[in-house]
């Protein structure tokens, strides 16, 4: 099993990345193999339609990990009560034949509060438009979850994580199962 764990925050200290290098860690440890797109450090153009973008190295390795992974773990900031828009630029860039039958985990980081929650409503209609497969479950992080260095060091935050992680594993394995099931039919 392949997932593709992403980080949609842009900036270079994030705690978005601390979630999603948790969530990969965690995966990684369930046996799971993990490729990681980081909106942050992954640079992509901006979209614009022109199929001349699709050439370029970071939105062809993009591709490439979002067609390989059978589930997704995405992680993003709440900018302005929505996803980072490097997230959104990131996603414009595959299409439902990446995400179709795909079961997608989701996650925020937010300034405290009740912040985050747009965020993922806002990811979660846009994963629905790709035809994938959102879990009903979801985690936001508010900055009392982490350590210093931006790490997911706080214990329910962390369970919650490994719990969400188990979920999309589970998932994961049912779609691949019913999938096969139906190729031998």
């Amino acid at each position: 099993m392949k997932i593709l764990v992403m980080n949609g925050s842009p900036t270079a200290e994030s705690r978005t990345r601390g979630i999603a290098e948790y969530a990969a860690n965690v995966l990684n440890e369930k046996g799971i193999e993990v490729s990681f797109f980081d909106a942050g450090k992954d640079r992509l153009p901006l979209f614009t339609g022109d199929m001349a973008e699709r050439e370029d190295e970071a939105v062809r390795s993009l591709s490439k990990a979002a067609d390989e992974a059978e589930g997704f773990f995405i992680c993003t900031p709440e900018y302005h009560n929505g996803m980072s828009g490097a997230l959104k630029n990131a996603l414009d860039f595959l299409s439902g034949s990446h995400f179709k039958n795909k079961p997608v985990a989701i996650s925020a980081a937010a300034g405290g509060g009740k912040g985050g929650i747009n965020a993922l409503n806002n990811l979660r209609t846009v994963m629905r438009g790709l035809y994938s497969l959102v879990l009903p479950d979801q985690f936001v992080a508010d900055p009392l979850h982490f350590n210093e260095e931006r790490e997911l060091s706080e214990e329910l935050a962390a369970l919650r994580v490994s719990a969400l992680a188990d979920q999309l594993i589970e998932l994961t394995k049912t779609v691949a199962a019913n999938k096969q099931n139906l190729t031998e039919e």
